[in-house]
């Protein structure tokens, strides 16, 4: 039998504020943290708004070495893995350090510390030979996602299995399917597990701005992210990290640690079909969570939850609402179904992590956040999405998804603990 996996630790830093009481006080309430863009000029884009994280890394414990070593998406990374693991009461000085693991999720690495160096070796680009003389001297960590984990790692005096992992806007979601699994499989007994991206940037803005992906609604940046509104015409940019302690069950409960939840199932599909498109039917999707829901043992009525991928893009809401009604059946039009991307935009790697954090607390505290700025529904999504206001509502299990640039699609279920044996 398989080695169950428990969530005994939560680290966020998030659009709206800076731990996991501010970011769950934020979307229960149904703010939003979207705003004109203030990282850099981006007068000259199309979509001009993001969520960003008001963080100082000095105030958030990192030293100014630190901060010169690391890009910004590690920062958020490690300030968030040391409020998880504070969190979970884990010692790691006490545990064997081999038994001890780190994953990380992210989409585009260290994007703003590459660009901004860049910016630097190459005069702001005049100079096409660069004098590398300019750069910082830990240039390299920002070119090598790898630099993440490490940093993690060293936190957590983790020597077991560490790795990175980029599955573009899945990464968040599926670094915790891997952590998961190499604690099932008997390789670690705890995992620092998450996902983070930093990617305001201005060269990640001008990519999405070709492809029209992200909202051009820049003279209402606070309702600009509008997933399964009718008027909803893309999503909106964030960034952020969110870590976990995941544990062995039976670690934690010798230990005497706060469960937040159990990794019940976890699966993930390609459509082997398009790099941005995605089929209206959501079969892949749809698979994704038939198989995560058989692995957690669970029937779909089970499912007390659904915290959606939810991007706000045309294309991306349809294919999510076939998806549930395909693998959910006639309790796709029961259960309450949410994004949270309404109100903290979309970090792409991170976003997933972030999104379980959610799904966690929704188990903890028995609400369910709302779908902020829904007010007109688009008859082709005609699910429960609990507009505007958040809703108190037993949650024992939480469904999660996550849908990427590339075809990929993962589902995660999350659910509240049972006993030993049960």
């Amino acid at each position: 039998m398989s080695r169950r996996v428990v969530i005994t630790g939560i680290g966020c830093v998030a659009p709206g504020g800076i731990g996991k009481k501010a970011f769950w006080e934020l979307i229960t309430a149904g703010e939003t943290a979207t705003r004109t863009i203030s990282l850099f000029d981006a007068s000259p884009f199309r979509s001009r708004i993001a969520a960003e994280c008001d963080f100082d890394p000095l105030a958030n414990g990192l030293t100014h070495q630190q901060v010169r070593r690391m890009d910004r998406a590690t920062q958020f990374a490690v300030v968030a893995a040391r409020e998880a693991v504070a969190d979970s009461g884990f010692e790691p000085d006490e545990a064997d350090p081999t038994r001890t693991g780190v994953t990380m999720g992210s989409a585009v690495g260290c994007t703003t510390g590459l660009e901004q160096e860049y910016a630097v070796v190459s005069d702001a680009g005049r100079a096409w030979l660069v004098d590398h003389s300019y750069g910082v001297p830990h240039l390299f960590d920002h070119f090598v996602p790898s630099s993440i984990a490490a940093e993690v790692a060293w936190q957590a005096h983790a020597q077991g299995p560490v790795a990175v992992v980029s599955t573009g806007c899945t990464s968040g979601l599926d670094s915790l399917g891997h952590a998961a699994g190499l604690i099932r499989e008997g390789s670690a007994d705890v995992v620092v597990a998450g996902g983070t991206d930093a990617p305001i940037s201005p060269i990640t803005v001008a990519c999405f701005d070709v492809i029209k992906a992200t909202t051009p609604r820049n003279d209402d940046p606070a309702h600009a992210s509008r997933p399964f509104d009718l008027t909803r015409n893309g999503f909106v940019l964030g960034e952020g990290a969110a870590v976990f302690v995941l544990e062995e069950f039976g670690h934690a409960v010798a230990r005497g640690a706060h469960i937040y939840a159990e990794v019940a199932g976890f699966a993930s599909r390609g459509n082997a079909y398009h790099m941005t498109g995605l089929k209206a039917d959501g079969r892949e999707m749809a698979e994704a969570i038939t198989a995560a829901l058989a692995q957690a043992r669970l029937p779909t009525t089970d499912i007390h939850y659904v915290n959606a991928h939810g991007s706000g893009t045309k294309q991306n809401d349809r294919h999510e609402t076939g998806a549930f009604k395909r693998s959910l059946g006639s309790h796709a039009y029961a259960v309450p179904v949410s994004s949270i991307k309404s109100m903290i935009g979309h970090s792409l790697g991170a976003v997933g992590s972030i999104e379980i954090a959610a799904s966690a607390l929704a188990i903890e505290h028995n609400v369910v956040p709302p779908t902020a700025n829904l007010t007109e529904p688009d008859p082709e999504c005609d699910l429960d999405y609990v507009p505007l206001t958040a809703r108190e509502h037993r949650v024992d299990a939480v469904l999660s998804v996550g849908s990427g640039f590339g075809g990929f699609q993962s589902a995660m279920v999350l659910a509240r603990p049972k006993e030993a044996g049960a």
